[in-house]
């Protein structure tokens, strides 16, 4: 790595991360110039181990001897800069002292990521950058093998979703999806039970599910507010629902990713 001290906010070598304010990147559903940030050096280590690759670094002095462990045998430039000028340069206090460019990877084709998988999760419109992160989060660690995201979801190598995923997002094997249809016929192809998370009369229960569950499934969790689009549960072999009580009729979609995982691998 070559390391470079940066004094002045206004250098140029440091537009990849000039007024990284959340609400400036949410507008971004994926960031120009096909890069994304990491930030903290546990989710750049994640991101290194799973082969993407640097475009630079911009590293707190506190912090130069961390980053050196990550990306010191990389030709990579590391900006070494002042705690004031990392903050004026994106907008917020860089706790965790390390952020990096990263160059967004080329997404694989959905059958690639189903190949070999037994348990997938797919995220239909989920607009909320947490609970993307959240939900890759609750695959990672609850055996999820593959993550589908669709077209008009959050993008989950945007900031929040990385730092709220841990990582993660660069553990689990993931692409978007094209169109329902094509992804529903890859999906049967490989022998997958479409089971869509929903509030139905006529869906089963996650515990009658679980019990005898096919060997292959895909879970389809719904946006926020809205739910799963019909194309969504039209496409589904079995409607699932979490049972609840105290008045409540459904959970965070996170939370309900992670209870639908979590009885999936009982």
């Amino acid at each position: 790595m070559d390391l470079l001290p940066v004094t002045d906010p206004d250098d140029r070598r440091l537009d990849d991360y000039r007024g990284l304010t959340d609400t400036a990147l949410r507008a971004l559903s994926e960031p120009a110039g096909g890069l994304y940030i990491a930030e903290s050096t546990k989710v750049i280590a994640r991101a290194v181990a799973a082969g993407h690759r640097p475009r630079s670094v911009l590293v707190q002095e506190r912090r130069v001897d961390d980053i050196r462990a990550i990306v010191g045998d990389l030709d990579v430039p590391v900006y070494v800069v002042p705690d004031q000028v990392a903050e004026a340069v994106t907008g917020f206090a860089v706790h965790r002292g390390t952020i990096a460019s990263m160059h967004r990877p080329t997404l694989p084709p959905v059958r690639d990521v189903l190949d070999g998988a037994s348990l997938v999760l797919i995220l239909e419109n989920i607009g909320d950058h947490t609970n993307v992160g959240a939900a890759f989060r609750a695959a990672a660690g609850l055996g999820a093998d593959a993550v589908l995201v669709s077209p008009g979801g959050a993008d989950p190598l945007y900031r929040r979703s990385v730092r709220v995923s841990m990582g993660t997002v660069f553990q689990v094997p993931w692409t978007r999806i094209l169109d329902w249809d094509s992804a529903i016929a890859d999906l049967h192809a490989a022998g997958f039970d479409i089971a869509a998370l929903a509030l139905r009369d006529d869906a089963v229960t996650l515990d009658a599910y679980a019990a005898d569950r096919p060997a292959r499934v895909a879970l389809v969790m719904g946006s926020e507010g809205d739910g799963l689009s019909r194309e969504a549960m039209a496409g589904a072999d079995t409607i699932v629902t979490i049972p609840m009580s105290g008045g409540v009729d459904s959970l965070n979609v996170a939370s309900a990713a992670a209870v639908a995982l979590w009885s999936m691998k009982r």
